[in-house]
């Protein structure tokens, strides 16, 4: 059963929501909102919820990039071999995808390598700099990885071969020996936004490319694949995140499309659909995901990259493959879910702990990372799961609010063969006979920073709002906030004085939904994986309050408003 929150309320500046209302024409819900999130200017405010693409900085203003530009105008004008390399999660194959695409449109000799996760491992390796050499690759451009790699960078300065870094993770104090980095992390970087996914740092160096050649035109085509990446890979939603996620939508749910990502959304059963972060968080990205989890991540790299006609026929075959891998792959973490909750359950070595470490012989690699991301659902604590292949195990971790997991696991340094990531999450490979005493390090690690409030999961409202107060007007200034996610979370409100009229009913064993009542309003509402609270629900129908989302749905034409419940007492 999961953790109950702690119930908070976020604090707001109520003169300057008062200001926000009377000067943008907004409803006091929205301006208060706008004020929770500290957009108290009305400038500011009305730039984030009307963002435009001309509102994207200057690309040159990150610390080598206009080395990188310059690199590869050249490597175009002299007919020399390029190759991307990419990563195999979704915000690394988009980053591959746009870069690859934008060289071709200039006229590059380009192609791409992806690193397979069960075979080549994370990130950018000596071998693959060898591989790409005997190719004939004079210029290897990184896009999503890289910034932890001066082996590799070491091995293409021996043989000849240039290398430009574009990354967003964090980097080691010495950055590798490359012909140029590009990452707003670098320390000697003073671009205004440190927030940017893998595919924004390749946006940026697409953007000036498009400018070098007077093709800015071309630009918005880009954005709209870099906001599937930028929304996969859960970065904050504010700033060119924000930009970037929200046109991208727009153009997303506008169209049309080139062929592969068409058949990408037709095999999801989004045509036709406004695209929103749920669509691209829930149905996209695992697709794409499964690709590099399962099998081989160029399955939906030449999917995302087809764009003749004349392919539509193979983009359908591989949009199905790519269905058949993301089943696959939610059975996989199901049953590895299953297993390693076990695990925490019944050893008390293991689940008495701040950090979760579960560890089982076989478990797909693939999967691990969503296996991590559920154990911190269920039990709120920092997860750690690895797979142990003979003497080696391979690692992914998830962490809390408020625990750096990347500080953690440089704390065990010397424990491990390899590791890196960011403060949320990252990936470790060590030998199978350390499991225990890494598991002892990192816990004494966490034991020394978390307490037990840490481990309780904070619930943050945005306030009151009665059911009657939500109307049209609100529901269109929501959408005009969205998307939502990290740095601009979904709206959570309070309400009491709440009946249940009907139900709740169990819906597929797992979820409850029924409809509520309030000074005469009745709205449906669900929530979900809250089977075990329906006796208690039940036995107080008649006087709840609710913690609670708001959703827009349609059903055969119809709109209407669903509350999302986030907890009740």
């Amino acid at each position: 059963m999961a953790v109950p929150p702690v119930w908070n309320t976020r604090p707001h500046d109520e003169a300057a929501a008062t200001t926000l209302a009377n000067e943008l024409k907004l409803s006091a819900i929205t301006a208060r909102l706008l004020a929770i999130r500290g957009l108290t200017d009305p400038d500011e405010a009305s730039r984030f919820m009307n963002p435009t693409l001309d509102q994207l900085y200057d690309p040159y203003r990150l610390a080598g990039l206009e080395c990188a530009a310059d690199r590869l105008l050249q490597a175009i004008t002299n007919r020399e071999r390029i190759a991307i390399h990419g990563d195999y999660d979704v915000d690394g194959i988009t980053s591959t995808v746009i870069l690859r695409r934008a060289l071709e449109l200039l006229g590059a000799d380009v192609g791409h390598f992806i690193p397979e996760r069960l075979t080549d491992g994370y990130g950018l390796q000596p071998g693959t700099i060898d591989r790409l050499h005997a190719e004939g690759v004079k210029l290897i451009v990184s896009v999503d990885c890289g910034i932890r790699a001066p082996e590799a960078a070491r091995r293409a300065r021996q043989l000849g071969v240039d290398l430009i870094i574009t990354d967003h993770h964090e980097p080691d104090d010495e950055l590798p020996d490359a012909c140029a980095i590009v990452n707003p992390k670098r320390h000697d970087c003073s671009y205004p936004d440190k927030n940017l996914a893998g595919v924004g740092v390749a946006l940026k160096l697409v953007q000036a490319l498009c400018a070098r050649a007077g093709k800015s035109a071309w630009l918005p085509a880009f954005v709209k694949i870099a906001s599937i990446g930028t929304l996969a890979d859960v970065v904050p939603l504010i700033g060119e995140n924000r930009i970037i996620a929200k046109l991208g939508l727009q153009m997303l749910t506008k169209g049309p499309h080139k062929v592969g990502l068409r058949a990408l959304f037709e095999a999801a059963g989004l045509s036709g659909k406004t695209i929103d972060s749920y669509h691209i968080g829930f149905m996209v990205a695992p697709r794409i995901n499964a690709a590099g989890r399962m099998s081989t991540p160029d399955i939906a790299t030449r999917l995302l990259l087809a764009s003749d006609e004349g392919m539509a026929e193979e983009a359908k075959a591989l949009a199905a493959q790519l269905e058949a891998e993301n089943t696959r792959r939610r059975q996989e973490d199901q049953d590895i879910l299953a297993k390693a909750k076990k695990i925490v359950e019944t050893d008390p070595e293991i689940g008495s702990r701040s950090v979760l470490v579960v560890a089982g012989e076989g478990w797909h690699r693939g999967v691990i990372g969503i296996v991590a991301s559920k154990l911190v659902d269920a039990f709120y604590r920092p997860a750690i799961v690895l797979s142990i292949d003979g003497e080696i195990a391979h690692g992914s971790c998830r962490s809390i609010m408020g625990f750096d997991m990347l500080a953690a696991l440089e704390s065990c340094a010397p424990l491990m063969k390899r590791f890196g990531g960011h403060k949320a999450a990252a990936g470790l490979q060590l030998e199978t006979s350390r499991i225990r005493e890494f598991r002892q390090a990192v816990n004494e690690h966490a034991d020394a920073i978390l307490g037990p409030d840490d481990l309780r999961p904070s619930l943050w409202l945005d306030g009151p709002l009665a059911l009657h107060d939500i109307n049209e007007r609100v529901m269109a200034e929501f959408a005009a906030l969205a998307p939502f996610g990290p740095g601009n979370p979904r709206p959570k409100f309070h309400t009491n004085g709440v009946a249940i009229v009907d139900g709740p009913r169990l819906l597929k064993d797992r979820h409850l939904k029924m409809s509520l009542k309030q000074n005469g309003r009745v709205l449906r509402a669900i929530q979900w994986n809250a089977a075990e609270r329906e006796p208690n629900l039940t036995a107080k129908k008649d006087a709840v309050e609710i913690a609670y989302t708001i959703e827009e749905n349609e059903f055969q034409g119809t709109k209407y408003v669903e509350l999302r419940l986030e907890d009740f007492r």
